[in-house]
Protein backbone atom coordinates (compact mmCIF):
# COMPACT_ATOMS: atom_id res chain seq x y z
CA UNK A 1 0.00 0.00 0.00
CA UNK A 2 1.31 3.42 -0.96
CA UNK A 3 0.29 7.00 -0.24
CA UNK A 4 -0.61 7.65 -3.88
CA UNK A 5 -3.58 5.29 -3.55
CA UNK A 6 -7.19 6.05 -2.69
CA UNK A 7 -9.41 4.43 -0.08
CA UNK A 8 -12.90 3.44 -1.20
CA UNK A 9 -15.37 2.68 1.57
CA UNK A 10 -17.63 -0.33 1.16
CA UNK A 11 -21.26 0.67 0.57
CA UNK A 12 -22.50 -1.57 3.38
CA UNK A 13 -20.60 0.48 6.01
CA UNK A 14 -22.44 3.20 7.86
CA UNK A 15 -20.64 5.73 10.05
CA UNK A 16 -22.10 7.81 12.86
CA UNK A 17 -20.38 10.31 15.12
CA UNK A 18 -21.14 9.62 18.79
CA UNK A 19 -19.56 11.82 21.47
CA UNK A 20 -16.62 12.88 19.26
CA UNK A 21 -15.87 9.29 18.23
CA UNK A 22 -16.91 7.47 15.08
CA UNK A 23 -18.92 4.27 15.27
CA UNK A 24 -18.91 2.11 12.13
CA UNK A 25 -21.51 -0.54 11.34
CA UNK A 26 -20.91 -3.09 8.62
CA UNK A 27 -24.43 -4.04 7.56
CA UNK A 28 -23.24 -7.24 5.86
CA UNK A 29 -21.43 -8.73 8.85
CA UNK A 30 -23.45 -6.77 11.43
CA UNK A 31 -20.19 -5.91 13.20
CA UNK A 32 -19.65 -2.60 14.99
CA UNK A 33 -16.31 -0.85 15.09
CA UNK A 34 -15.41 2.09 17.32
CA UNK A 35 -12.82 4.65 16.35
CA UNK A 36 -11.04 6.76 18.95
CA UNK A 37 -10.33 10.46 18.43
CA UNK A 38 -7.34 9.87 16.15
CA UNK A 39 -9.13 7.16 14.18
CA UNK A 40 -12.06 9.53 13.75
CA UNK A 41 -9.71 12.24 12.44
CA UNK A 42 -8.23 9.80 9.94
CA UNK A 43 -11.71 8.62 8.87
CA UNK A 44 -12.88 12.20 8.35
CA UNK A 45 -9.74 13.13 6.41
CA UNK A 46 -10.23 10.12 4.14
CA UNK A 47 -13.81 11.23 3.47
CA UNK A 48 -12.64 14.69 2.39
CA UNK A 49 -9.49 13.89 0.37
CA UNK A 50 -8.72 11.93 -2.77
CA UNK A 51 -5.47 10.15 -1.95
CA UNK A 52 -3.74 8.88 1.15
CA UNK A 53 -1.02 11.45 0.40
CA UNK A 54 -3.59 14.22 0.87
CA UNK A 55 -4.86 12.55 4.05
CA UNK A 56 -1.26 12.31 5.28
CA UNK A 57 -0.72 16.04 4.66
CA UNK A 58 -3.90 17.00 6.53
CA UNK A 59 -2.98 14.82 9.51
CA UNK A 60 0.61 16.08 9.54
CA UNK A 61 -0.72 19.61 10.01
CA UNK A 62 -3.20 18.46 12.66
CA UNK A 63 -0.86 16.40 14.87
CA UNK A 64 2.61 17.01 16.28
CA UNK A 65 4.13 13.72 15.13
CA UNK A 66 7.06 12.57 13.02
CA UNK A 67 6.38 11.89 9.36
CA UNK A 68 7.50 8.26 9.45
CA UNK A 69 5.39 7.46 12.52
CA UNK A 70 2.34 9.13 10.97
CA UNK A 71 2.81 7.27 7.70
CA UNK A 72 3.07 3.94 9.53
CA UNK A 73 0.02 4.69 11.67
CA UNK A 74 -2.03 5.79 8.65
CA UNK A 75 -1.12 2.73 6.61
CA UNK A 76 -1.79 0.42 9.59
CA UNK A 77 -5.20 2.04 10.08
CA UNK A 78 -6.11 1.57 6.42
CA UNK A 79 -4.85 -2.03 6.50
CA UNK A 80 -7.19 -2.75 9.43
CA UNK A 81 -10.12 -1.22 7.52
CA UNK A 82 -9.33 -3.39 4.50
CA UNK A 83 -8.76 -6.53 6.60
CA UNK A 84 -12.17 -6.05 8.24
CA UNK A 85 -13.89 -5.57 4.88
CA UNK A 86 -14.75 -1.91 5.51
CA UNK A 87 -12.72 -0.43 2.68
CA UNK A 88 -10.75 -1.15 -0.47
CA UNK A 89 -7.58 0.53 -1.70
CA UNK A 90 -7.30 1.42 -5.37
CA UNK A 91 -4.67 3.07 -7.53
CA UNK A 92 -5.43 6.73 -8.17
Amino acid sequence: MELDQKVIFVESVFAQLVDDEMVLLDMESENYFGLDEVGTSIWNAMQENETLEEVFSVLLEQYDVGEEMLKNDLLNFVTKLVDNGLAKVVQQ
